[in-house]
């Protein structure tokens, strides 16, 4: 990909995967993404695959390497003097600092918008949020699940009904979202301040990104004075425009927006010339009035076959649809194959995997990703270009100001 932050050095102080998911487009883009750790936790994830709470293969930590990817690391002790000194340093040389520590720590730390400020006044401050920068929570902590699905609204509009109980959320869904806002919030502060000269403060939270996400339902409820109904498959206004089983229990997605104008070549596809004769079928109109019927004999047509069937029928229909797959499918995806989405990295102990690119390709070019560092790993190297000698090096590793 080409490097277009290339030269634009960025100091991430986060843990987690929210605002380091945020680094790491940074770094796809080709900044210097420096993550700072405590020398002896490091960030939490790290513990994650040890622990077995999630699952992991041959050493490769993917809560880690998915969010962090080429960044260095620099194990430092922010409360020591000397620590918060080596970040000052950092930060002197910067462009952006990154993080999502609480209010209270920023301040107590030393890390608030005012203290970076005073080392270097042209720094884009971005921060990462559960709840936003105002008001009475600003600040709670919050990870997504918590601000993102159940407060924001997410998993409540995906429940099946309304007295079920809503969806589990998949694993930093809201993270990645909210974490590319901030990169792209980042990337256009960066631009304000080549232009203009002026730096500005970056906030992303995890419930404006709900929000965000689900603006066409909560801005349609209050038009209409109620919450958005649930979709009821079997009822469905548009049954072209939903989700069928089929004989192998795949699912297909059909999104036939234009209803009228696919609907007596669909019917050809899939052998059902008869329902485009039927007179309750007529139009989208008549659909609509007998949408029960008409879903209920498209379910029994596609539930007669095997999904490959129904793709060899329906390859070439200039409609749109789709069938629906796995995460592990995706990587044998032709598409995702062509485009370089799941490039693939090889770790310092020789493990080679896939990790999703951020959506953002420049020029047709694929991103080239290199694997998230070591806790720590380029502690050393750092201080040296930070203009520390060995002496010093030495110092701060007694002390247990770095790593």
């Amino acid at each position: 990909m080409e490097p277009i932050l290339e030269g634009v050095k960025v100091v991430e102080l986060a843990a987690w995967t929210f605002v380091p998911s945020a680094g790491a487009v940074l770094a796809d883009w080709g900044a210097d993404v420096i993550k700072i750790e405590h020398p002896e936790t490091g960030d939490p994830q790290r513990g994650l695959v040890n622990s077995g709470v999630v699952a992991g293969r041959d050493g490769v930590n993917h809560f880690i390497e998915q969010p962090n990817r080429g960044k260095r690391s620099i194990g430092v002790d922010v409360s020591k003097p000397e620590g918060l000194e080596v970040v000052y340093k950092l930060v002197e040389q910067a462009d952006v600092f990154i993080t999502n520590l609480l209010p209270g720590s920023r301040q107590r730390l030393g890390v608030d918008v005012e203290s970076i400020r005073a080392r270097n006044p042209k720094i884009v401050y971005a921060r990462g949020h559960g709840y936003g920068a105002k008001g009475e929570e600003a600040d709670r902590g919050g990870f997504d699940l918590a601000a993102y699905w159940a407060r924001g609204g997410i998993g409540d509009a995906l429940a099946v009904t309304e007295d079920a109980y809503p969806p589990a959320q998949r694993p930093a869904f809201g993270d990645v979202f909210g974490g590319f806002a901030i990169a792209g919030g980042i990337a256009a502060a960066l631009f304000r301040r080549e232009r203009t000269g002026k730096p500005s403060v970056v906030d992303v939270s995890l419930l404006a990104a709900a929000v965000w996400q689900l603006g066409p339902d909560i801005v349609g409820s209050k038009l209409i004075g109620s919450t958005i109904p649930k979709y009821d498959l079997e009822e469905m206004p548009n049954p072209v425009a939903s989700l069928y089983r089929t004989a192998d229990n795949r699912f297909i997605a059909l999104v036939l927006l234009q209803a009228d104008r696919f609907w007596g070549e669909l019917c050809t596809r899939i052998g059902r010339e008869d329902m485009a004769a039927d007179e309750r079928f007529a139009d989208a109109k008549t659909r609509f009035a007998h949408r029960r019927e008409c879903i209920a004999e498209l379910r029994k047509t596609f539930e007669s076959r095997p999904l490959k069937h129904w793709q060899q029928r329906l390859e070439g229909f200039d409609a749109v649809w789709d069938t629906f797959q796995n995460a592990l499918e995706l990587h044998d995806d032709p598409q995702v194959k062509a485009n370089g989405y799941l490039p693939e990295v090889t770790d310092a102990n020789g493990n080679t995997f896939a990790l999703a690119a951020n959506p953002v390709q420049f020029d047709e070019t694929p991103a080239q990703l290199r694997p998230a560092p070591g806790h720590g790993q380029h502690t050393e190297e750092l201080l040296l270009e930070l203009g520390f000698d060995w002496d010093q090096i030495i110092a701060l590793k007694t002390s247990s100001a770095v790593l």
